[in-house]
């Protein structure tokens, strides 16, 4: 299987699950012990917080860890709900679902912020939307178009407002070098399995010296900032795999990616009519590719992808066995034709050129031969294999 679905897990490094294997086998101690083992056992969530700081150029006291991305978003939103006055909650029309739900989960008002045609937030509405506001959440790079947004101009327009910002830096983590000093943040999320982590591991930047609430009440592990035993395994896990990012963008940086990933849309484009790249294409991650393919239903084909070898995601979000376009799409105009045919493919150092030029094969092969099944227009339609 040719996996280009990265975008939504990353597959685990070797080296990332061997530093784990000692942890999950013999270093079952609870760190918050006093005995030799547990002592050990703090020591190596110790490293591993600093590796993490390391990728995101934070201190380490400054990391809290989490269960993952969306503990991570949640946490931080809800301390900025309960120590923030009246006002506005502002983020982007494209944000995650975790923040989605989160900020419609306060009794606050919301404004979401609109992006432009290419996905990007667009600043002017956006300084528009501070007026009132009590906060501030944007994400740092797009899950479905790799479009990476303006983040640094938009948190300094807030913080000129004195408005406290969060990040959710999910899918950017590993992928573009972030520095929580640049993007001049006071919140940041991230999750380990988007860069060759653990799953049920995140973590949380929360800037020294913020006020900060904590979501989960207990034993007040991480500095008393979020309760509840230490995964040391995952913690160890997501350390190595942060060590091993930031050493992969030191030596390649964004080019390695983005070179395979260009080398596969050009075949594709060279290959096939019909074909929309959705998104700014210079302004993405150098992993993400989301095309659409007239005639065609990505439903279909991604049957058609699965049975080849090919993993990749819908670009759409599928409900109850009918497909609509998803609300990044929405706000981006994306006529629902197109949305309807829009796929995602995500690669990740784990990827190879010539796999990158196999995909492109299988996907020309698997377009056309939909497009023979369906005719014009795109409507429903179940695909056999021969």
């Amino acid at each position: 299987m040719i996996y280009l679905d990265a975008n939504a897990t990353t597959p685990l490094l070797p080296e990332v699950l061997d530093q784990m294997l000692p942890w999950l086998r013999d270093g079952y101690a609870n760190p918050s012990g006093s005995h030799r083992m547990a002592k050990q056992a703090r020591a190596a969530i110790d490293r591993a917080r600093e590796e993490v700081a390391a990728l995101i150029g934070a201190s380490p006291e400054e990391i809290v860890f989490t269960g993952g991305g969306t503990e991570s978003v949640n946490t931080a939103l809800c301390s900025l709900d309960h120590l923030t006055g009246s006002g506005t909650a502002v983020i982007s029309a494209i944000e995650h679902s975790a923040v989605l739900r989160s900020v419609e989960h306060q009794k606050r008002p919301t404004r979401r912020v609109a992006v432009d045609e290419g996905g990007c937030l667009v600043l002017t509405d956006f300084e528009a939307a501070l007026e009132g506001a009590a906060y501030v959440s944007l994400m740092a790079a797009n899950n479905e178009t790799g479009v990476i947004q303006p983040l640094i101009e938009a948190a300094a327009v807030a913080r000129r407002r004195g408005l406290p910002v969060h990040t959710d830096a999910v899918q950017a983590a590993g992928k573009t070098p972030l520095d929580v000093r640049q993007l001049g943040v006071d919140l940041l999320s991230l999750s380990a399995h988007k860069f060759h982590g653990p799953k049920g591991v995140g973590l949380l930047y929360v800037r020294g010296g913020l006020d900060f609430k904590p979501m989960l009440l207990g034993g007040g592990q991480e500095a008393g900032r979020r309760s509840g035993t230490e995964n040391t395994a995952g913690i160890v896990g997501m350390g190595a795999a942060a060590a091993c990012a930031l050493r992969y963008l030191s030596q390649h940086g964004e080019a390695a990616l983005a070179l395979m990933r260009d080398a596969f849309e050009t075949k594709v484009l060279a290959g096939l009519s019909g074909v929309t790249m959705n998104g700014d294409t210079m302004g993405r991650l150098g992993n993400t590719s989301h095309l659409s393919f007239d005639g065609c239903e990505a439903a279909g084909l991604l049957i058609l992808l699965d049975e080849a070898g090919v993993a990749c995601s819908a670009g759409s979000a599928c409900m109850t066995g009918k497909q609509k376009p998803s609300h990044v799409q929405l706000a981006m105009n994306i006529p629902e034709a197109r949305a309807k045919s829009s796929l995602r493919f995500s690669f990740s150092r784990c990827n190879t050129p010539d796999e990158a030029m196999q995909a492109a094969d299988i996907l020309i092969e698997s377009v056309k031969k939909l497009r023979r099944v369906q005719g014009s227009g795109v409507g429903p339609v179940v695909v056999y294999s021969p």
